[in-house]
């Protein structure tokens, strides 16, 4: 499975990454070769997955950033410009991702929605303050990194988990991806 990402700053950075079945992920950027195979600090499973497909590769992309930031800022003698576009992609795909997220929870009217946003402002915060330690010299360590991990896996597997059942019992399709669609125009529901 490939994931592409659509910040052409990150891009030229890091390039497509590709899963293989071992624990490492592959990058294929040519113009640095240096980031080849980097290890998975979090791993994806089907624990992780709240059922429906889209938001799995959202969250698939919010770990395989933040295994990058691992491989860069802690496993290799770090490049702050590179820990820079990485922490600035992860701030932007969080907010992208949340918003994905709060637009279903309007069209499917999640009673759980205030309580979500909450934490997902929480988080932002968190992530942009993060940023902002890192602009001014504070250097990401393990203590960050675990952070990151247990705010990643706790969101999912807490606050997102929650979501799965009432989505899909609203008749949204567990299948649905943004590859499938354009806009949201072919987006389909099954409201019987």
């Amino acid at each position: 499975m490939s994931w592409f990402f659509r910040n052409p700053n990150i891009s030229s950075i890091i390039g497509p990454i590709q899963k293989t079945g071992s624990n490492l992920l592959h990058y294929t950027n040519r113009e640095n070769p240096v980031m080849s195979a980097t290890q998975e600090y979090i791993a994806w499973s089907q624990e992780l997955s709240v059922g429906i497909r889209e938001l799995d590769e959202q969250h698939k992309i919010l770990i395989g950033l933040i295994n990058q930031l691992y491989n860069e800022a802690i496993l290799k003698r770090p490049d702050n410009s590179v820990i820079s576009g990485i922490l600035n992609e992860l701030a932007q795909y969080t907010v992208i991702h949340f918003s994905v997220e709060e637009s279903l929870f309007r069209i499917f009217d999640y009673p759980n929605t205030d309580t979500h946003q909450q934490h997902h402002e929480q988080l932002k915060e968190s992530l942009f303050d993060i940023q902002n330690k890192f602009r001014l010299g504070t250097p990401v360590t393990l203590e960050l990194m675990g952070f990151l991990r247990q705010w990643l896996k706790q969101h999912i597997m807490k606050d997102d988990k929650q979501y799965e059942a009432f989505f899909l019992e609203k008749g949204f399709n567990a299948n649905w991806s943004k590859k499938a669609v354009m806009g949201w125009k072919n987006l389909e529901f099954n409201l019987s």
